[in-house]
């Protein structure tokens, strides 16, 4: 017999016995009204568990993971404003049926029957996964995943202050709202949330305001890993600038009586707070997890016994706000109603095609009020004397400054963070003067995480910032590479388009560089950023290509919504000359604001009939390699992508027109690099004869071997005369 029905049998008989586990007796500001609120909150949620795990068993249903044992999480629900944002852990499906009776004309019933039956009406995911979340319950889409949601969460509750100072045009939270993120006991050990917590310490030791309340929903188990008793307390208790609060969850007059008073602080205080609830948790981790298979029968039947509701249902008719025969009323219409529901919801149409299930991977465009560039006074007093530098030539570096300088002018809502972008300028001297120029609310010195990095940046786009984080290194970015992959790209996947978080992350990255630090300062691959869906990655070859990129990066993500990947190829940041020594012939001058490239858009330089695709460092040694092979008697087109993904599919087979052969030159390694998928798209779309020329599938040395793996203008030579001369 399924567990689920044992405890509902079990509740029913114990009400009408009146068989109570014993407990605290109701205490504290819980009005009588309140309390039954949250007990219907609590009903609906133990009620749709049961009702989705019976759809799972007869087809209708696809994945669950039930919040059963966790709806003290309603009393938490009804201790905070509506308008907070709560990033919830899977088990809260009793917060959002709270939160779903605080907010006018919500159907929660209907709602999440939808998404567990993967309807395409599901309001939330577009019949995409089973999740929690609402637009209008100011609740992000959250999926079974561990702890990535933390970092996240602190960014938001970060941008509330900096909001309050500068607000931006898409502003989201209320200046004094607070930021809720919940999380198993299982997954506070998870080294995502780990660092989480830190940077919240760090933040509030520092005393920089953080209205952050995370919620620990703690049932002593991780799937079949028991947690340590007394573990979580212990480790949480006396952090540095985190207020610690513990609750008995299976008691909703002392959850919302420590969730306000916790909630207070945070709300008051602006600094972080720790809720340690202790819970249980009822028929497994998820639908087909038996754990009768791994627990000894006496501990989830100890578990059973204390049924949160059981708990309710006793302190609700103490207090005489219920009686026996009302609770059983309750709990037995929001079965039928969830019954009822049901029947319906099974009967609306699923997803069915490939471009159904992909539609929301692209965000849709927001209107945004329209700039007219900087002001000529506010660039005068921004670049100083850089100003008149501005007409002349100038590498990478210096150039890619200039064009942030000129975006956070014309964009207040612009902020950047990173290791040591503000006072230092960034490892290369790429963000230099930036934080003199706009202060150090909008160009923020971070601790050494990438994951909370990427966090800041995706919690600052939930209330309307555009954030520009960096990463000091493209080696670096495998820390954090699952902020992108499992965070930033799945959320307007998720949530059918209704959350984003639109970001430009720039990375210094790729290889050539001289004598420093080998594989982790110079990482030639792409492949983890390249099969993220919907990410879009840039990779410009020089300063003057690199500043109208970017330029179209932020307006990508400010009036798009769109995730970007800015990747600088560090090599290419002081590079001055080309073919000799002093020549400046790979120096550009500043392009004036207001041009910009396309998403798209490649670069071509010739009309030889030998054309030669290539990106970044490539694109600087084709050029290179096209002399000599001139001198040769053959004549080239050299396109530079600009674009990895998506590839410019259509730009590259306009820019071969006319060609009579291809050569790839891809620095990255030949496994996973852009070569294999330029090579299969024009094999299928192109009758060109194609070749190509990528790295050696191996990690970068230092010293003399720095670029002995990777493509140089030699072996291009050598690679574009066999492929030329081949019959």
């Amino acid at each position: 017999m399924d567990r689920a029905d044992i405890v509902h049998d079990a509740f029913l008989r114990r009400v009408r016995a009146g068989d109570f586990p014993p407990g605290a007796p109701a205490l504290g500001a819980l009005s009588k009204s309140e309390a039954v609120a949250i007990f219907r909150a609590q009903c609906l949620s133990r009620n749709l568990d049961r009702r989705s795990r019976k759809m799972q068993a007869e087809g209708q249903g696809f994945y669950t993971i039930g919040s059963s044992g966790h709806e003290g999480m309603a009393a938490v629900a009804s201790a905070l404003r509506a308008d907070d944002m709560a990033f919830l852990h899977y088990r809260d499906g009793a917060f959002q049926t709270r939160r779903s009776a605080m907010v006018p004309g919500t159907t929660p019933a209907w709602d999440m029957l939808l998404s567990f039956s993967t309807a395409r009406s599901d309001p939330m995911s577009g019949g995409r996964h089973k999740v929690l979340g609402s637009k209008s319950l100011n609740i992000p889409p959250q999926t079974s995943t561990i702890a990535s949601h933390l970092p996240k969460a602190v960014g938001a509750a970060y941008s509330i202050g900096l909001a309050n100072r500068r607000p931006p045009e898409h502003k989201i939270l209320a200046d004094d709202s607070l930021v809720m993120c919940s999380f198993g006991d299982a997954s506070a050990n998870h080294s995502t949330a780990q660092g989480a917590f830190n940077t919240a310490c760090w933040t509030s030791y520092q005393s920089v305001p953080l209205p952050l309340l995370f919620v620990c929903e703690d049932n002593g188990i991780g799937i079949s890993t028991r947690t340590p008793r007394g573990w979580i307390g212990a480790n949480f208790s006396n952090k540095p600038g985190l207020k610690y609060f513990h609750a008995d969850g299976l008691d909703i007059f002392e959850t919302y009586n420590i969730a306000v008073e916790a909630a207070h602080y945070v709300r008051t205080r602006k600094k972080p707070a720790f809720l340690h609830l202790s819970l249980v948790r009822l028929y497994g981790h998820a639908g087909a997890d038996l754990q009768q298979s791994y627990l000894a029968k006496s501990v989830f039947e100890d578990w059973e016994s204390n049924d949160p509701l059981l708990h309710s249902a006793r302190q609700l008719i103490d207090v005489g706000a219920l009686s026996p025969d009302d609770v059983l009323s309750v709990y037995q219409d929001t079965e039928a109603q969830c019954a009822r529901v049901a029947a319906e919801v099974i009967k609306q149409p699923r997803l069915e095609t490939a471009s159904e299930v992909m539609a929301s991977i692209i965000p849709p465009a927001r209107a945004c009020k329209p700039t007219n560039g900087p002001s000529p006074d506010a660039r005068k007093a921004a670049f100083d004397r850089e100003l008149k530098a501005t007409d002349n030539p100038q590498p990478m570096s210096k150039l890619i400054n200039w064009a942030l300088t000129d975006l956070m002018l014309e964009h207040p809502e612009i902020v950047m963070m990173g290791e040591d972008v503000g006072q230092k300028g960034g490892v290369y001297g790429v963000t230099q003067k930036l934080s003199e120029r706009f202060g150090a609310d909008r160009i923020i010195d971070t601790l050494l995480d990438e994951q909370a990095i990427l966090g800041l940046a995706i919690g600052l786009a939930h209330n309307g910032f555009v954030p520009m984080p960096e990463i000091q290194f493209l080696a670096y970015l495998h820390n954090a590479e699952d902020q992108l992959r499992g965070e930033a790209a799945t959320l307007p996947f998720f949530s059918n388009g209704q959350f984003t978080n639109p970001m430009v992350l720039r990375i210094a990255g790729l290889g050539y560089q001289k004598g420093f630090g080998g594989h982790f300062h110079n990482d030639n691959s792409l492949a983890v950023l390249r099969d993220i869906p919907g990410l879009i990655i840039a990779c410009p070859s020089h300063g003057a290509d690199a500043t109208l990129m970017l330029r179209e990066c932020v307006r990508l993500a400010r009036e798009e919504q769109r995730v970007i990947v800015f990747v600088e190829p560090i090599a290419l940041y002081p590079m001055r000359d080309l073919h000799a020594e002093k020549d400046g012939c790979w120096m550009q001058t500043y392009p004036a604001p207001g041009q910009s490239i396309a998403l798209g858009e490649v670069g071509v330089t010739g009309d030889g009939p030998l054309a030669i695709v290539t990106y970044g460092n490539g694109h600087y040694l084709s050029q290179q390699a096209a002399r000599i092979l001139a001198k040769d008697g053959i004549e080239t087109r050299v396109i530079d992508m600009r674009w990895i993904a998506p590839m410019p599919t259509a730009g590259i087979l306009a820019a071969i027109d006319g060609a009579q052969k291809v050569l790839i030159v891809d620095e990255c390694r030949g496994t996973g690099g852009q070569s294999e998928a330029l090579l299969s798209m024009l094999t299928e779309q192109s009758d060109l004869p194609a070749a190509r020329l990528a790295a050696e599938d191996s990690f970068i040395a230092t010293g003399p071997a720095y670029a002995a793996t990777m493509p140089d203008r030699d072996s291009i030579v050598k690679a574009a005369k066999m492929h030329w001369n081949a019959a």
